[in-house]
């Protein structure tokens, strides 16, 4: 049963990875899923205040990093709230939309026509802002990643 046990685990921790790309599955919660299974299928004994203190605040640190990541290149590139919700509304639509490509298209048109619907921006200006949507997509990504990664090997460390 260990195998199947540590399969188990290893999938959730994979999703969390690919959620990361496919915002529609909840990394986080894969992930600390994968942990919760462990202590549920093995032991939680291993697993002190520290452990938990110290993955909770990466958690929150995660959803930081997401939406900061998206604030700040929506509003360096001159968006607004309308940009921010497009481009959201584009993240999660774009990959069912055009499966692949659509993780990058989805949220720069979201955020192009967000701004050029509500606050009327010339097509140059939404564009920027869409790009901007984007960088801030895939810097989340990577930080998210990086971030994902440290709590797995603490994780590993641990156990």
């Amino acid at each position: 049963m260990d195998i199947v046990y540590w399969s188990i685990i290893i999938i959730l921790m994979i999703l969390s990875f690919v959620g990361l790309v496919y915002p529609i599955l909840p990394s986080v919660v894969f992930l600390m899923g994968s942990f919760l299974l462990y202590g549920v299928f093995f032991s939680f004994e291993p697993f002190s205040w520290l452990f938990w203190t110290i993955q909770i605040l990466f958690v929150a640190l995660l959803f930081g990093a997401d939406y900061m990541a998206n604030l700040i290149g929506v509003k360096k590139f001159g968006g607004s709230k309308a940009g921010i919700w497009g481009s959201t509304i584009g993240l999660l639509i774009g990959p069912f939309v055009i499966p692949v490509i659509g993780i990058l298209i989805g949220p720069f048109l979201g955020a192009v026509i967000g701004e050029w619907i509500v606050h009327r921006s010339n097509l140059k200006t939404a564009v920027k802002v869409g790009i901007g949507s984007v960088i801030g997509f895939i810097s989340s990504v990577f930080t998210k990643g990086f971030i994902q990664i440290v709590m797995t090997v603490y994780f590993f460390m641990v156990v």
